[in-house]
C-alpha cells in the first residue's frame, strides 16, 4: 500500500528508514516485561497494546500468534489486545489467531469505492475498496464478530459527507471514529469546496435524525465531555506510548507530519521504564490539562470540549505547539453546530417548546440518554474492567438484550464494579452463559431490569437461559425462590408500561424512598396510575404520546406524614419519576410536571441552552429564593405544561395563578444575555405558546 496521506512513510519524519521492518523476539519480550511490570507498579485494571504500523498483517498469522501468545504470557488478563489495520491482508487464518487471542481490529475505510480509493491505493497504482470490503466481510461473521472494533475514516472534503457515512454504516461497525487529515501550521489541512466543520457537521445532523445508531468517537466526546475518550479532542491527559520495532520509545506517532524526529524520547525498553517515559517534558507537558494548552485555548469558551484540538494540529515552527489547532475554526463551527443549532433536531426543539410535544418529537429524546449512557459505560469499561468483554460480546451478540438494560433509566449512574451487574442481566436476557463475582448493596444482588436477590457481600454469579445461580442460590425467572425480589412492570394502558422500582439502589434522589413495596402496596399503585392517565385522556390528551414516550420507571416514595405532595426527577436518571402515593388527579399533575423535567433534561444534554457560567439569578413567584438560569428554564417548562392541564380542566383560579408565574419568569429569561440562540428560540416558542392560550 502506498496511501498519500500516511504520516509513517509519507511526511516529514522518515526515521522508518532506520528502523527494522519487524520487531525482533527479544524486543517484544522486553516490552511484554516493561508493560507488565508498569501496570503492577500502579494497579492498573487494565492495558491496552495496540498493534500498529505500518501494516501489522504483514507481519503473516504465526508472528502475530506469537507477539499476541507473549504479550498475554507476560501481562495477564488485564491485557486489552487490539490491532488497527488496512485490512486488505486478513485471512481466515489470521482471524484464528485474533479469535484465539480476544484482538480486536479496528479497519481503515474512507467511504464508498470512489471516496475511498481517492488515497487508499496500492503501490501499482490499483485501489483497495474492493480488499477491504472482503476483510470487512470475514470480521462480520458470527465467528469473527466479536474481533471487529469499527472503522476509522480520514476526510476528504471531495467527498461527500452522507455518502460517506452511509457507506461506513453498510458494514455494520460497532463503532466509527472519523480523522482529520493530519496537518499543521506549516503543512496546512487540504482545501475543498466546503469546511471541515461543515463536512463533519451535515454527518452529525443526520446521525442525529438516525436515532445515533452506531457510535461515533468524535461526536461523542464533544457531546460528552470527560466521558468519550479520544486524542483528537478533550482536556483528558495523554496516555499512550509508541514502541518502535527496535524497542525506542516515542510519542504519539502522528508527531511525524511536523519534523524528522519530533516523536523521539531518546529512551527504549531496554534502558527505561515506562514511568521515564511518562516523565519526557512534552509528555509530562500533556498530562496538565488546560494548563498545558496555549493562551488562545484557555480563554475559549468551548475548549472543555475541544481541548485545544489534536496535539500534533498545534505545531508552528516559530513557536512549537504553543497555538490551537490549525482546525480551530473547524472545531469551533462543529462545536457550535452541535450545541446551539442541532444537538437535536431544530424541528424537534420548537415542538417541544409548546409543551406537550408528540410522539415523534419525544421519542427523539430516549436515544439521547442511550448514547450518554454508553459513553459511560465505554469509559468504565474500556480499561478493561471484570464484565466489559462480556457486555461487549453480547452487544454483538445480543443488541437488545443488552439496550433494553442500558436504556434501564439508572444504569448511567454506575460505576465500575456495576458493569458487572449489567453483564449478568444482559446475559440472563440474552440466554447467554457467563460467570461473574458480583458484589451486592444493602444486602441485595440487583439486576438492572430484572430484580434483586437477597444476599450479603461479593460472589460468584453464573447465568444460564431463564435465570442465574449466585452462591447456593439458583434463581429461575419463572420460578423464582423467596430471596428474589422480581422487579414489578405495571401495564396501565394507552400504551404505557412502566418499572415499579423499589430495589435499584442507584434509584435514590435525594428524596425518602419507599422499601420494597408489598402486593397490595404495587396493585394500589397500578389503580391510581391507571386512574391518573384516564384522567390526562379526558382532560389533556395531548401529554399522554409523550409520557408513553419518556416515562419508564416510578419510584415510590415514602409519606413523610406532612401531607405535603413530593415528586423528583433527574437528567442522570431520564425515564424515572419518583413521587409519593397521591389520587388520580393529583397523581397526573405530578407526572405531567416531573416528565417535562425529563425532557428538558435530554434536551440539556445535547443542546445547551443557556450560558452555565452565567452567575445570574432570577427571582419567580413559585420559589421564595432567587434561582439561577436553569432552575427557571426547568421550573418555567414544568409549569407551562401544570398550567395547560389546569386550563383544559376548566379551573381559571389556578390556571390564572401558574399562568402569572410563567408570565414574569418567561419575559424574564428573554430579557437576559445569557441563553444561547437556541435557548431564546426554545423560550420563544414558550412564550408563543403562552401567549395563545385561551380558558
Amino acid at each position: 500500500m502506498k496511501c498519500d496521506y500516511c504520516y509513517v512513510y509519507e511526511h516529514a519524519d522518515q526515521g522508518w528508514r532506520r528502523q527494522p521492518s519487524l520487531m525482533d523476539p527479544a524486543v517484544v519480550r522486553t516490552v511484554a516485561r516493561r508493560i507488565a511490570d508498569h501496570a503492577e507498579r500502579h494497579r492498573l485494571p487494565a492495558v491496552r497494546v495496540v498493534l500498529h504500523g505500518g501494516e501489522p498483517l504483514l507481519a503473516g498469522a504465526a508472528r502475530l500468534d506469537e507477539i499476541a501468545t507473549e504479550l498475554h504470557g507476560t501481562i495477564g488478563p488485564r491485557l486489552d489486545l487490539r490491532m488497527q489495520t488496512n485490512g486488505v491482508l486478513l485471512t481466515e487464518e489470521i482471524c484464528a489467531v485474533l479469535r484465539a487471542h480476544r484482538i480486536r481490529v479496528g479497519v481503515s475505510l474512507d467511504g464508498d469505492v470512489t471516496a475511498h480509493d481517492r488515497h487508499r491505493r496500492f503501490a501499482h497504482g490499483a485501489g483497495s475498496h474492493r480488499h477491504v470490503r472482503r476483510a470487512l466481510a470475514l470480521l462480520r461473521a458470527d465467528e469473527n464478530r466479536d474481533c471487529y472494533a469499527g472503522l476509522l475514516c480520514t476526510v476528504d472534503l471531495r467527498n461527500d459527507p452522507i455518502a460517506v457515512y452511509r457507506a461506513l454504516l453498510a458494514e455494520s461497525p460497532p463503532r466509527i471514529d472519523f480523522l482529520l487529515p493530519h496537518a499543521t501550521w506549516e503543512t496546512p489541512p487540504p482545501a475543498g469546496p466546503t469546511s471541515y466543520g461543515r463536512w463533519l457537521s451535515a454527518i452529525f445532523a443526520v446521525w442525529t435524525e438516525d436515532g445515533r445508531r452506531v457510535p461515533i468517537r468524535l461526536f461523542d466526546a464533544l457531546l460528552a465531555p470527560g466521558e468519550a475518550r479520544t486524542e483528537a479532542v478533550g482536556l483528558g491527559p495523554a496516555d499512550l506510548v509508541v514502541i518502535e520495532t527496535d524497542g525506542s520509545y516515542e510519542q504519539v506517532d502522528s508527531l511525524k507530519v511536523t519534523y524528522d524526529g519530533a516523536a523521539a524520547t531518546g529512551l527504549d525498553v531496554f534502558t527505561a521504564t515506562v514511568n521515564e517515559v511518562a516523565a519526557h517534558p512534552m509528555i509530562a507537558m500533556r498530562q496538565t490539562g488546560l494548563a498545558g494548552l496555549s493562551a488562545t485555548c484557555r480563554a475559549c469558551p468551548v475548549v472543555d470540549r475541544c481541548g485545544g484540538g489534536q496535539f500534533t494540529h498545534r505545531f508552528r515552527s516559530s513557536n512549537g505547539f504553543d497555538n490551537p489547532s490549525v482546525y480551530c475554526a473547524d472545531l469551533q463551527e462543529l462545536i457550535g453546530f452541535i450545541v446551539d443549532r442541532d444537538g437535536l433536531a431544530g424541528w424537534v426543539r420548537d415542538e417541544l417548546a409548546s409543551g406537550a410535544g408528540g410522539a415523534a418529537a419525544v421519542g427523539q429524546l430516549p436515544p439521547i440518554h442511550e448514547a450518554i449512557t454508553r459513553a459511560r459505560v465505554v469509559t468504565l469499561g474500556s480499561g478493561g474492567a471484570d464484565g466489559w468483554a462480556e457486555l461487549v460480546a453480547l452487544d454483538e451478540a445480543a443488541p437488545d438484550a443488552v439496550r433494553e438494560v442500558l436504556t434501564h433509566p439508572f444504569v448511567r449512574r454506575g460505576d465500575v464494579a456495576y458493569l458487572k451487574n449489567v453483564a449478568v442481566s444482559a446475559a440472563i436476557r440474552a440466554g447467554a452463559e457467563i460467570e461473574l463475582a458480583v458484589e451486592s448493596r444493602d444486602g441485595l444482588l440487583f439486576l438492572p431490569t430484572l430484580g434483586a436477590l437477597r444476599r450479603p457481600g461479593t460472589g460468584t454469579v453464573r447465568t444460564f437461559a431463564g435465570g442465574f445461580r449466585a452462591g447456593d442460590v439458583t434463581v429461575r425467572l419463572a420460578e423464582p425462590p423467596p430471596a428474589w425480589l422480581p422487579t414489578r412492570r405495571l401495564a396501565i394502558g394507552f400504551g404505557i408500561e412502566v418499572v415499579l422500582e423499589d430495589s435499584d439502589p442507584l434509584r435514590g434522589s435525594g428524596l425518602a424512598l419507599a422499601g420494597r413495596l408489598d402486593d397490595a402496596a404495587a396493585a394500589a399503585w397500578q389503580q391510581r396510575l391507571e386512574g391518573a392517565l384516564a384522567g390526562l385522556n379526558a382532560d389533556a390528551p395531548d401529554y399522554l404520546p409523550g409520557i408513553a414516550a419518556a416515562l419508564r420507571a416510578i419510584v415510590p416514595l415514602a409519606p413523610d406524614g406532612t401531607g405535603k405532595q413530593r415528586a423528583g426527577s433527574a437528567r442522570t436518571a431520564f425515564g424515572a419519576v419518583a413521587a409519593t402515593p397521591e389520587e388520580p388527579d393529583a397523581l397526573a399533575l405530578l407526572l405531567v410536571h416531573e416528565v417535562q423535567h425529563l425532557k428538558l433534561g435530554a434536551i440539556l444534554d445535547v443542546c445547551p441552552l443557556f450560558d452555565p457560567r452565567d452567575p445570574t439569578r432570577i427571582a419567580v413567584r413559585w420559589r421564595a429564593d432567587p434561582r439561577p438560569v436553569e432552575g427557571v428554564l426547568q421550573g418555567s417548562y414544568a409549569f407551562l405544561a401544570v398550567a395547560d392541564v389546569w386550563r383544559r380542566r376548566g379551573d381559571g383560579g389556578r390556571y390564572a395563578e401558574i399562568r402569572g408565574w410563567l408570565d414574569a419568569a418567561l419575559d424574564a429569561l428573554l430579557a437576559g444575555s445569557f441563553l444561547t440562540p437556541a435557548g431564546v428560540r426554545f423560550v420563544t416558542g414558550m412564550r408563543a405558546t403562552v401567549d395563545d392560550w385561551s380558558i
